[in-house]
């Protein structure tokens, strides 16, 4: 606490000191040392002019609480207490109890904290967050006019192209730089490509300033612009693929690594040093093209989802791997701030999971948000939570045909209703037909070990077409079972599936009406 609540007074009086009154109250249970952290922060460390004693007011209560006092001492509390009221109203106005839960959010119980994906919406920052955004704009622009931002091989080949009668005006002209197709400073899509630099660097606004132009020196060496178009073969499209949405709007990316016990795929990729450089840059383009696709409007969804799939992965036994993934990991790390929103790795061995709960204390609490390590039995309902069973694709306990699959009935659009059948229960989903048609439908019950039948009741007569009798559904069975029927008359389809385990089941099913033909 004592080191934030002076780097709080230093920011407040970095200005050119006035006889403007800077009031600050800190309050809490009685022997925090609320008092002796005080005043040694706010004289002896941030703000030495202070020298009066009575600049500090200490144990200030209100009168009624403190009914033993004398009457000069009332009217003096009373007149403290307006004051101090005052100016915690006019300090709401900058969201000054929001700037002090940052300041002492050591103090703050983790509970009452919401660790939600933060707003990228300038009116929606704090005080300080908004002041930090100011200052690195500023050193943006200074950057932009003197031509900071270009590299030096780039300004000796500027120089050499340029007649030398144009070296003075290319030195005091304003440079125009891109990043994620966004322009810097030239419309508040810059604004929510800052935030990104300041959240990663903890709103230090030079630390900020300088991964920015590390980033984007490092972009214009790789060559991210020729790279976004450059034809790297299809090789690898089943080890990342982009597949719908999770349910807050992020795209979601699928990171496959047992795609890689195909030996073939494998030497293709890792063998040799030029191979390994090439899926370094295959991994920064396949990512480039997906940013590329998200709105930095402010409001808009400027992360994605990312989903690790660690099932057969080779990782340990494969060097090659491990040191390519860890060179990636580090890069992404260095040049893409903030641009996943959750981390969701599935299949994990015991030993990842066992590390992961080791190091968790160690990590912030907005980090461990940001991670989810479900068992294996636990993957498809944990991606169930987050992502709706329209857009998880089959492979991961979905509906969704994946990118290589086609589907003529069902798309990524046609919403999937999700029922849980308690064990040694049964669930019958009636479906009314009102008039003539073909009813197509298609449904799953995750990891199966149920009975499923299917048939079709007429209204003008007690009797019952079987469309599916009374089937044991296995887990090895195919995971989604597709139906067509063609109804002449009006009446309902019943689909009853039987849960006689002693587990919980999910069952997931949709339906279209089409015309009769």
């Amino acid at each position: 606490m004592d080191s934030r609540l002076q780097e709080y007074l230093s920011s407040c009086l970095r200005e050119e000191l006035t006889d403007d009154v800077h009031m600050i109250g800190i309050s809490g249970m009685k022997g925090t040392g609320k008092t002796t952290n005080g005043k040694s922060t706010t004289y002896s460390n941030s703000y030495n002019g202070l020298q009066s004693e009575d600049s500090f007011l200490e144990n200030v209560i209100p009168v009624n609480q403190n009914e033993g006092a004398s009457s000069e001492k009332q009217n003096e509390g009373n007149s403290l207490v307006r004051t101090i009221q005052l100016t915690v109203f006019i300090a709401s106005t900058i969201r000054f109890v929001e700037n002090l839960q940052i300041l002492m959010g050591d103090s703050i119980p983790q509970s009452l904290i919401s660790f939600k994906e933060e707003s990228n919406i300038v009116a929606d920052l704090s005080y300080f967050e908004r002041k930090a955004l100011e200052e690195l704009k500023q050193l943006v622009q200074e950057a932009l006019n003197t031509r900071q931002f270009t590299s030096p091989k780039q300004q000796v080949q500027d120089t050499q192209e340029k007649p030398a009668t144009d070296t003075s005006k290319l030195a005091i002209s304003s440079e125009e730089v891109s990043i994620w197709g966004v322009p810097l400073l030239k419309d508040d899509r810059s604004d929510v490509i800052l935030q990104k630099f300041l959240r990663a660097r903890n709103f230090k606004v030079k630390d900020a300033f300088v991964m920015l132009q590390n980033v984007i020196q490092w972009r214009s060496e790789f060559g991210i612009n020729a790279l976004v178009d450059e034809d790297l073969g299809d090789d690898l499209e089943k080890v990342m693929f982009m597949h719908g949405y999770d349910r807050g709007g992020h795209p979601v990316c699928y990171i496959v690594y047992g795609e890689f016990q195909n030996e073939k795929l494998y030497q293709k990729t890792f063998s040799d040093e030029e191979k390994r450089a090439k899926f370094l840059r295959w991994r920064v383009q396949f990512l480039e093209r997906g940013i590329r696709k998200l709105d930095f409007r402010p409001g808009g969804v400027c992360t994605i989802f990312q989903v690790n799939d660690f099932k057969n992965s080779p990782c340990l036994e494969k060097k090659e791997l491990r040191l390519a993934t860890v060179q990636a990991l580090q890069l992404l790390q260095d040049n893409y701030p903030e641009f996943v929103a959750k981390q969701v790795l599935i299949n994990t061995p015991w030993w990842h999971r066992a590390f992961a709960t080791m190091i968790s204390p160690l990590l912030t609490q907005r980090t461990k948000s940001k991670f989810v390590f479900p068992s294996p039995a636990k993957s498809a309902e944990t991606l169930s939570k987050y992502i709706s069973a329209e857009h998880v694709p089959i492979q991961y306990g979905g509906l969704s045909v994946d990118y290589c699959d086609y589907d003529p009935d069902f798309t990524i659009a046609d919403p999937v209703t999700e029922v849980t059948i308690k064990p040694g229960t049964k669930k019958t989903v009636e479906i009314i037909i009102y008039e003539k048609c073909t009813i197509v439908w298609e449904l799953r019950v995750v990891g199966w070990e149920v009975r499923y039948r299917a048939e079709f009741v007429r209204d003008s007569q007690n009797f019952t077409v079987d469309i599916q009798k009374e089937t044991k559904m296995a887990p090895i069975d195919q995971p989604v079972l597709h139906h067509r029927f063609k109804v002449g008359e009006p009446g309902k389809i019943l689909l009853t599936i039987g849960n006689p385990t002693s587990k919980k089941k999910r069952l997931l099913y949709r339906f279209k009406i089409k015309p009769f033909y």
